[in-house]
């Protein structure tokens, strides 16, 4: 069985070798916005060099997603709205949903449920993060950490379909199938995706401690806290479908104290994450 284990891993690793690197472009945006003393001007040059990601950014600032009253026709003016964060977060999820759209090599995970699951997650994470009080700035993070949380899904080959098989008539949560299956679960191979890509601090803790929120450092733990909740959230409401029906109900409490929400902030949002999901369908159309 170990050889058997080590061979997957070995397909695993391989298989994220050969993913796309994201866009030079896309390196240098990250870049930008990680220095404290960058300007929104120099994100603007960055972006601007780049006619397709200038005109997704565009098409998803004037989308139903970002409700703008009028139409923004500038890239200084969608930075100067939306912020560098946001803008940033945008140019990185298009850029990742494009190297990952053309290399779903699992046939388990059907792309367009994979990717429903994925949006719900995102808009979920948004609305929790919404009733914890998170700040406007920092909402659309939550959306795109909820929405990239499964990438560790992706390289796994056709025999996981027999682990969700397993998942599913067990009733058990699929990380643990994973484990026992593959010697190794969707977060840490969404952490080699992180480290490929150079993905940081809460959008790779998001990928990688999604199951286990006490494994993320002290700045994120609460935020991915939030994550795993709408992750929880879209499972229970069969949002999509990402291979998990059955997750650890055991570990809600300890979620719910560490993001200071309850079970009514949870009910509250099944009104508004329909529509909000329609909204973000954008995301996978630029």
């Amino acid at each position: 069985m170990n050889s058997d284990r080590e061979a997957q891993r070995e397909k695993i690793e391989k298989f994220i070798r050969k993913m796309p690197s994201l866009s030079t472009t896309v390196g240098k945006v990250l870049e930008v916005c990680s220095r404290t003393d960058a300007s929104p001007n120099e994100l603007n040059k960055v972006i601007s060099l780049d006619p397709v990601l200038t005109g997704q950014v565009l098409k998803l600032i004037n989308s139903a997603y970002y409700s703008m009253v009028s139409k923004v026709t500038s890239l200084t003016r969608a930075i100067t709205m939306l912020g560098m964060n946001t803008v940033k977060n945008m140019a990185l999820s298009t850029a990742i949903i494009q190297s990952v759209a053309g290399s779903n090599k699992s046939k388990a995970l059907p792309t367009v449920k994979f990717w429903a699951h994925s949006i719900g997650v995102g808009v979920s994470a948004k609305l929790l993060a919404t009733a914890s009080g998170v700040s406007i700035q920092e909402r659309e993070e939550f959306f795109i950490a909820g929405m990239l949380h499964d990438l560790g899904k992706i390289p796994f080959g056709d025999e996981y379909i027999q682990a969700l098989a397993i998942a599913r008539q067990e009733q058990r949560p699929l990380v643990e199938v994973e484990r026992e299956f593959f010697g190794i679960d969707h977060q840490e191979v969404g952490a080699l995706i992180g480290e490929k890509w150079m993905l940081k601090g809460f959008l790779a803790s998001g990928i990688s401690c999604h199951h286990a929120v006490d494994l993320a450092g002290d700045d994120d733990r609460a935020r991915v806290a939030i994550i795993s909740l709408a992750n929880m959230y879209v499972n229970i409401q069969d949002i999509g479908y990402a291979g998990d029906p059955f997750p650890e109900h055991e570990n809600t409490e300890r979620l719910l104290e560490l993001t200071g929400l309850d079970w009514s902030d949870l009910a509250a949002i099944s009104e508004t994450v329909e529509n909000e999901i329609d909204k973000a369908q954008i995301f996978l159309q630029v």
